[in-house]
């Protein structure tokens, strides 16, 4: 008998079902914006430009990383996409952009619709905590490139801001005060370490751990915060002067994306609040401060800088908002990068 595409590995009535599956949620998503279906060659977004002078448009791509092999080996597939659409909004968002529409890609070995449908369902949920309307994406059946077990998962957003009104950091000068936004926990971030910490330890994702509330592998599969609510509200009240997004390389590595070559910030380390999974992989790896500050967010993942005399407006509309927002660190000209206190 001759050979098909089915033979070969890739079962294109499975993509169908998926796509069946998905249909109603990823509407969910869409708003009067949105002009096209959901399984057509591309999706077409009219943004309303109401109000805003000169339309600039931000772009964020990124995936997931290793801790989608957390997941595929718990089989916990419904909030991963969270976490992708989490990586490339929480990166616009330092631009002060508004999150327009999102577009999601997954490759895998073997295409099961339900567990495509349970990843994509994280990608809406994400979507619709973002403000993001999800208007496409693509499932590629790769066998042989993939196990029938793996998955890969990327997204790419785009958002809108007034030029006037993009955030550089140019503004930050000494005296401003960087207000931090506490994390879920480990986020997306730093999960190579994470996997041989819990090698080196011997402790398994199924473990109940004295200190945490959950297993340790359910734990880790937080979902990354989206913080476009918390940013859209400060907005309103202050002027916010850089935003930086708190991911790989920890608060040492993403800070001085924002600051100015003759700028540092102190931080107060105290002042964050102290997440028990962070405490458990420095014990557990046997893990130094400076490794773990400079890999982890360790409960920070979004930091605002801000005026002295905007501080407390600052922190009374986020805490409306039920935000977990506290006083992080102090800008200086005193030295340049960043100071663990």
């Amino acid at each position: 008998m001759g050979l098909d595409y089915k033979t070969a590995g890739v079962n294109k009535a499975a993509g169908y079902e998926q796509v069946a599956l998905m249909k109603d949620m990823v509407k969910k998503t869409h708003g009067p914006e949105v002009l096209t279906n959901l399984g057509g060659f591309s999706g077409v977004f009219k943004p309303d430009l109401m109000g805003i002078k000169k339309p600039v448009l931000v772009s964020g791509t990124d995936g997931v990383g290793t801790k989608l092999m957390i997941a595929q080996t718990l089989n916990i597939h419904h909030t991963i996409g969270i976490d992708c659409v989490a990586m490339c909004v929480n990166d616009i968002l330092c631009q002060g952009a508004k999150p327009l529409f999102f577009l999601d890609y997954i490759a895998t070995g073997k295409l099961v619709p339900e567990k495509m449908a349970a990843i994509v369902e994280g990608v809406v949920n994400g979507c619709q905590q973002a403000g993001a309307a999800l208007i496409g994406g693509e499932t590629a059946e790769m066998p042989g490139m993939y196990s029938e077990d793996e998955y890969d998962l990327a997204g790419f957003v785009v958002g809108l801001v007034d030029e006037e009104k993009v955030i550089t950091g140019a503004n930050i000068k000494a005296g401003d005060v960087a207000i931090g936004l506490a994390s879920s926990g480990v986020h997306s971030n730093g999960f190579s370490l994470v996997r041989a910490i819990l090698n080196k330890a011997n402790i398994n994702y199924e473990d109940n751990v004295s200190g945490l509330d959950k297993t340790v592998g359910e734990i880790l599969l937080t979902p990354t915060r989206i913080y476009a609510k918390e940013v859209a509200t400060l907005f309103e009240y202050v002027e916010v002067k850089g935003i930086a997004h708190i991911t790989g390389g920890g608060l040492e590595e993403n800070l001085p994306r924002i600051l100015s070559d003759n700028l540092g910030i102190t931080i107060d380390t105290q002042a964050i609040p102290e997440q028990a999974i962070f405490k458990l992989l420095q014990e557990w790896g046997q893990i130094d401060r400076d490794e773990m500050f400079g890999t982890f967010n360790m409960g920070v993942g979004l930091v605002i800088v801000v005026s002295p005399t905007e501080v407390e407006t600052a922190l009374n509309s986020l805490t409306s908002i039920d935000s977990s927002a506290f006083v992080l660190g102090t800008i200086t000209d005193d030295f340049a990068g960043v100071h663990l206190s």
